[in-house]
């Protein structure tokens, strides 16, 4: 009798655990995100590119123009770690900086952050 009460106590702490799971909405191809302000001066899950990078392609290194932009998704990879890696464009069609089309971000640190918006 004492099996069947642990039994019955393992699979309903099981199935409550099942539940409590909170997981992050999925993103897809086509979803639209707001760049936030970063914590610090630069942004540490968006990937932009260095500064020195920008200006070699003839860009204007300034990541305070980034701030406030919609973006889209154009890709969205899950690495082998867990991570959700997305590549995201500017929605108006234009470059970052002047210089690059499109950079990578780590979705979930970016959006826990503040780096990125749902809108």
């Amino acid at each position: 009798m004492i099996k069947y009460a642990i039994a019955l106590l393992f699979s309903v702490s099981m199935l409550t655990a099942q539940d409590n799971t909170s997981t992050q909405p999925e993103v897809r191809v086509g979803d639209v995100f707001e760049i936030g302000k970063p914590e610090s001066h630069k942004y540490k899950h968006i990937d932009f590119p260095r500064e020195n990078f920008i200006i070699k392609r003839g860009g204007i290194a300034n990541y305070r123009q980034a701030h406030g932009e919609k973006v889209v998704v154009t890709s969205v990879k899950e690495k082998k770690d867990g991570t959700t890696q997305i590549k995201i464009k500017r929605n108006d069609g234009g470059r970052f900086f002047g210089s690059h089309t499109v950079v990578t971000a780590d979705y979930k640190d970016a959006i826990n952050s503040g780096e990125l918006q749902v809108l």
